[in-house]
């Protein structure tokens, strides 16, 4: 046994003992993915995690989304192996700041991309995922909505919702940043690709691509597909899961930028220290997570339509 292999059994047995579930977003380094009981997007996992028997909830990923668990979780311990893996997107907001804007359009119901912070959401009408964004929209009975905090994410549900959308102007700079002549690079060299992109992108990036989904639409579309080759725009963690269960197939990332250092922090020797310690501890504000809660669950309530 090599000693990345000892490391592995050493937290699968503490994980045992402190009756623990491990979870591990999609653009986590691979070895976190490849240990983790669960793999997913940031709600579903939290949602999963709610599930289960387990006392104690590992999160892999960033800090908001450890904030999820805890509202979803009040009884259980959340964990967060690195403190410090933040979000540039959940950042960009303050729940002064949008109150402020809720002055601005005054009646507008505020929908609020699950990736931002507690307190974000708990000044919220409703929260969306990249995955239901135009269905939770949509469901809405006013004529105009506040969409925060992501831009890119506000313009594609604004393209295809007949209301008017009040934008604030965040982003996620890893999907922002993406060079749109290296994309267009990529999908020059391989025209018989299929091109997947999310929706946190340009809006021309997402111009070019055949088809816009959350990591978790990619991997669904990806194995019922009948291709065989797939252009990836989003954080290249994915491609662990994609390679993963589909062997036959053959992925190509639409840029070497498409890293987060933040979702790469966490390493193995950070979550056997924080399964020892049972620490550092997530916690939100009880005040502050029924009315973040709340904001979920309307939107666990919108009708699927499909």
């Amino acid at each position: 046994m090599n000693q990345r292999q000892q490391l592995m059994q050493e937290i699968r047995c503490l994980a045992a003992e402190r009756d623990a579930v491990i979870l591990a977003h999609n653009y986590q380094p691979d070895d976190v993915q490849e240990l983790a009981d669960l793999t997913g997007d940031s709600l579903g996992l939290s949602i999963e995690a709610a599930q289960t028997h387990r006392k104690t909830i590992v999160f892999c990923g960033v800090y908001f989304m450890a904030e999820s668990a805890a509202i979803l979780s009040p009884h259980k311990t959340v964990l967060l192996p690195r403190p410090d893996a933040g979000c540039p997107l959940a950042d960009c907001i303050t729940p002064e700041e949008l109150r402020s804007m809720k002055i601005r359009h005054p009646g507008a119901p505020v929908v609020t991309y699950v990736n931002s912070s507690a307190a974000v959401k708990a000044e919220s009408d409703i929260c969306c995922t990249s995955a239901n964004a135009v269905r939770v929209v949509d469901s809405l009975p006013e004529k105009e909505v506040i969409l925060a905090p992501d831009r890119n994410l506000g313009r594609y549900i604004a393209s295809r919702t007949d209301k008017v959308c009040h934008l604030w102007e965040g982003c996620c700079p890893v999907h922002d940043q993406l060079p749109l002549a290296a994309f267009r690079t990529a999908i020059e060299n391989h025209p018989d690709a299929v091109v997947l992109a999310h929706p946190e992108c340009r809006p021309e990036i997402l111009a070019l691509a055949h088809h816009i989904l959350s990591t978790s639409g990619m991997l669904s579309h990806v194995r019922q597909s009948a291709g065989k080759r797939f252009i990836i725009a989003t954080e290249m963690g994915i491609l662990y899961r994609l390679r993963r269960d589909n062997p036959d197939k053959e992925f190509i990332i639409a840029s070497p930028s498409l890293i987060c250092r933040d979702m790469k922090l966490t390493t193995l020797e950070d979550l056997r220290r924080c399964l020892e310690t049972m620490s550092p501890v997530i916690t939100v504000p009880e005040e502050i997570r029924l009315r973040a809660r709340r904001a979920l669950e309307r939107m666990l309530a919108v009708p699927r339509g499909d």
